[in-house]
């Protein structure tokens, strides 16, 4: 009997890399997200988006919204689909608490940095985040730029 070929795919499915450009990231917690069945056979296709998406509190709870999940053809057809709709986290109290007390104290925001499959399940990796002034996201640039010019500089260096 033959082996079926296994797909070596990253368990990826979207990152936020505005994210780490407009805030200071701190603190990372892992989410599980309360999805409906034809959201999971569209993040397995690669149709997810959480650019521009963020987390409130709601009645002890946290929400993540804005968060685009494309419907497939052949799912839009059996049910209705809304791409943006307010999808539950699922955390425990004392990190649903440490979350709230560093947005409503501190002034911090929550923002998702990554989705990502953690075997047959889809799990989603928020931070504690501060915003960063204009002159902070251009001493990042800075900082990007001077890294791939000596990786250049390193790569023609061992060409010689």
């Amino acid at each position: 009997m033959a082996k079926k070929a296994q797909k070596n795919q990253g368990n990826t499915i979207a990152l936020n890399k505005k994210a780490k450009f407009d805030y200071e990231l701190h603190d990372r917690f892992e989410a599980g997200i309360a999805l409906t069945g034809w959201e999971v056979k569209s993040l397995r296709a690669g149709k997810g988006n959480i650019t521009d998406c963020y987390v409130i509190f709601k009645n002890d709870e946290a929400w993540l919204l804005a968060a685009q999940i494309q419907p497939l053809q052949t799912a839009s057809t059996h049910f209705v689909t809304d791409p943006f709709r307010t999808r539950k986290l699922l955390l425990n109290r004392r990190e649903i608490n440490r979350l709230q007390e560093a947005v409503e104290q501190k002034g911090y925001t929550v923002v998702p940095t990554a989705l990502y499959w953690k075997d047959h399940l889809i799990k989603l990796e928020i931070a504690i985040a501060k915003g960063k002034q204009l002159h902070d996201k251009r001493e990042t640039e800075k900082e990007r730029d001077w890294a791939r010019d000596k990786q250049r500089l390193f790569q023609k260096d061992l060409r010689k």
